[in-house]
């Protein structure tokens, strides 16, 4: 019972901090320069939790051709540099490290 206690007081309160983000821009000018500053935080959050895990996957700098995150993180890439398109880009990643996970 305590789990489904904690799991609906998280949504709630995730909930909350989003509404209140919403209703605040509502109410506040936010100058330009600001909302251009906030195109950028979703790349770099996103950012900040994968390349750790493409790069340190067990604690220390592993940029050899054993580790399998780097190389379908550098699949990855090229396929976001040829397409543009993030859903064929993260298709791609997940594609490549599957079939490095089984090939080797």
């Amino acid at each position: 019972m305590n789990i489904w206690v904690v799991m609906l007081a998280a949504g709630l309160l995730t909930y909350g901090m989003r509404l209140s983000f919403i209703y605040m821009f509502g109410r506040f000018e936010i100058s330009e320069t600001i909302r251009r500053a906030l195109r950028f935080v979703p790349p770099a959050v996103l950012s900040a939790i994968i390349l750790p895990q493409l790069f340190m996957p067990s604690g220390y700098l592993d940029l050899s051709l054993s580790n399998r995150r780097w190389l379908a993180g550098c699949v990855a890439v090229i396929v976001a540099w040829r397409t543009k398109n993030t859903l064929l880009t993260i298709l791609a990643g997940m594609a490549a490290l599957l079939i490095l996970q089984l090939a080797f």
